[in-house]
């Protein structure tokens, strides 16, 4: 029941967020994608609570995580843009997504460290 409450949460968040941003920001670039992914991987500082019930854990960075982000969908927007012959959008976000998702999870274990 907690992993779908927090699934249930983190689903609507990434649809809406994902949404706002696709409508302000256009949908050429998959921009609502990228900022999930990279919001979602800097949210990895919740983890670094391990003091937290097993409860908080299932709700928080199984259930909400793990339905906010997005990386099934990174990989079909990417694909989507290879068969589409936008290479280099394709590049960019590949490249833009790993390196800062890579820095944002490390800011998020900083950061959670930091707040333990």
């Amino acid at each position: 029941m907690v992993v779908g409450l927090g699934g249930f949460v983190g689903a609507i968040t990434r649809f809406w967020l994902g949404s706002y941003i696709g409508t302000r920001m256009g949908t050429k670039f998959p921009y609502g994608t990228f900022v999930i992914n990279i919001s979602g991987s800097i949210l990895t500082l919740l983890t670094e609570h391990t003091h937290w019930s097993p409860n908080w854990r299932y709700l928080i960075p199984v259930g909400f995580i793990g339905a906010y982000t997005t990386f099934s969908t990174f990989e079909y927007e990417t694909l989507r843009n290879l068969q589409d012959g936008q290479t280099q959008v394709a590049l960019l976000n590949l490249s833009l997504s790993v390196v800062a998702g890579l820095l944002a999870v490390w800011l998020g274990m900083v950061a959670g460290r930091a707040l333990a």
